[in-house]
């Protein structure tokens, strides 16, 4: 078993500091309904695919399931989930301490997760943020292909 990665609280008593602003901005992130997330959803229904969405009873809730083809769709923000992260890693200036490890611990976390839903028997997609952005036709193929490879 992996050891799981610590995450330091983000406060002053644990040397964490950050301003009015920063903090109002982080906090109108979304963690669920990313514009990402609705331009894929809303092409997946347009197709005729239906999902469940956050699905809470499968590990990591994934963003999208596809219950009939056993699918789980997950679309990952790039700094939250690390997409570069060798080298966004050496970019980050400002609380270092802190945001290394809540990275490196949610790409554990998306490890764990894919690990968990594999062993029940579901197939996972996970798609980047700009990767629906910049190539939205591409995704819904990939999806396309998976699920026509799980009907035949």
């Amino acid at each position: 078993m992996v050891t799981k990665i610590a995450v330091p609280r983000f406060n002053k008593q644990s040397g964490f500091e950050t301003t009015v602003a920063r903090s109002s901005h982080m906090a109108k992130i979304r963690s669920q309904n990313t514009k990402a997330e609705i331009i894929l959803r809303k092409l997946l229904w347009a197709s005729g695919i239906r999902y469940r969405k956050n699905y809470k009873k499968l590990p990591g809730t994934p963003d999208m399931v596809l219950i009939k083809y056993k699918v789980a769709i997950f679309v990952d923000g790039e700094f939250w989930h690390g997409h570069n992260w060798v080298q966004k890693k050496q970019k980050i200036q400002a609380n270092r301490g802190f945001w290394i490890p809540k990275i490196e611990r949610n790409m554990q976390r998306d490890e764990e997760n894919n690990e968990a839903l594999k062993k029940l028997g579901f197939t996972v997609i996970r798609f980047w943020e700009n990767e629906i952005k910049k190539d939205l036709n591409g995704c819904l193929e990939k999806i396309l292909r998976l699920i026509n490879h799980k009907i035949s």
